[in-house]
């Protein structure tokens, strides 16, 4: 649905002081330093010496994926598969009609499209509410091999990772429906799904819960870096990067297009990664774009299946962060 819905507002939000002031690099814990010991002539001895001036180095030891969910998991938007289809409305018409409607009112367009959605439901006399949503999430389909994705990933992390006690979490980051995801089949495999979500209170009168814009979702992005994915839980105090349990540099991000760009931009200017990915029959077109902007490490299609060009560049990836990792568990040792 991203792409299908043209003149996004270029206004972005802040998303929190230290990210504006670029101060994501790692910085030092701040421990005390320890009394120093003599060398008998009244000098610190250099071991000591060493050991103060040496910041702390911990070891993070767990991997997040994040995904965009339309055009990157599944080839179209989620609500030509269940929605659309139930009020006989052609999927182009609709969005064409988000498009021009949100240029006319000057709108949100993720709000239009939201807004629309029920409006065309009103009209057609269907009533459909958050359990009709979430049973039209069965009828997702998805890019060939996305279904066994999530455990071969888990299988090449806990193989690669062998004794260092890494794992991997998956997350959603998507301006679709929090309802027609949590029906999909995949749902599961996630640790947390941010999406854009509907209010269903007692006069049956559905109204936008939360909507995540392509710029917002970078907002999701700190809540996994900082461990605050409970939505009530504030982002904007600074947290130490030693406190972080997932730092940005244990991020990879899949996207599909232009609207993944800040999310993108924030993982690398941080030491994340991003592979952006295209329709396997498809040129990779805006993929090329993004590879040559520097805004991904890799492209690739979207075919998940093991083997496949997208598994072996993740894999990838995933050989240089667990590298990264057991580096630091090493360095802490000492």
């Amino acid at each position: 649905m991203v792409e299908r819905v043209a003149g996004r507002s270029g206004r972005s939000r802040r998303i929190e002081a230290d990210a504006l002031e670029g101060s994501h690099s790692a910085k030092s814990s701040g421990n005390p330093v320890r009394a120093r010991a003599s060398d008998g002539r009244g000098l610190p001895r250099a071991s000591h010496l060493r050991s103060a001036s040496r910041p702390e180095v911990q070891a993070k030891t767990t991997i997040a994926l994040v995904y965009d969910f339309d055009g990157t998991l599944s080839p179209r938007p989620m609500q030509e598969y269940g929605f659309l289809p139930k009020l006989g409305i052609d999927p182009a018409a609709f969005w064409a009609e988000c498009t021009a409607l949100a240029r006319a009112e000057r709108a949100d367009p993720l709000i239009t499209y939201m807004h629309l959605m029920y409006k065309k439901a009103k009209e057609k006399g269907v009533r459909v509410d958050r359990a009709d949503l979430v049973a039209q999430g069965k009828r997702v389909q998805y890019y060939p091999g996305v279904t066994q994705w999530f455990g071969q990933i888990a299988a090449y992390v806990k193989k690669r990772g062998g004794t260092s006690g890494i794992d991997v979490k998956h997350y959603l980051v998507s301006s679709g429906l929090a309802e027609i995801v949590e029906g999909t089949s995949i749902y599961k495999n996630f640790a947390n799904v941010f999406a854009s979500e509907y209010w269903f209170d007692a006069y049956d009168v559905p109204y936008p819960k939360r909507v995540i814009t392509d710029t917002g979702k970078t907002q999701y992005l700190f809540r996994i870096n900082k461990g605050l994915e409970d939505y009530n839980e504030s982002i904007n105090s600074h947290m130490p990067e030693a406190q972080r349990p997932i730092p940005f540099s244990n991020m990879i991000y899949f996207g599909d297009g232009e609207t993944d760009v800040p999310s993108m931009a924030l993982l690398k200017k941080n030491g994340g990664a991003a592979i952006a990915v295209h329709a396997p029959d498809a040129p990779p077109g805006k993929c090329v774009e993004l590879f040559e902007a520097g805004r991904c490490d890799f492209f690739a299609g979207a075919d998940y299946r093991k083997g496949s060009d997208l598994f072996k560049r993740t894999c990838l990836l995933i050989d240089r962060i667990i590298a990264d990792i057991r580096v630091k568990q090493e360095s802490a040792g000492l």
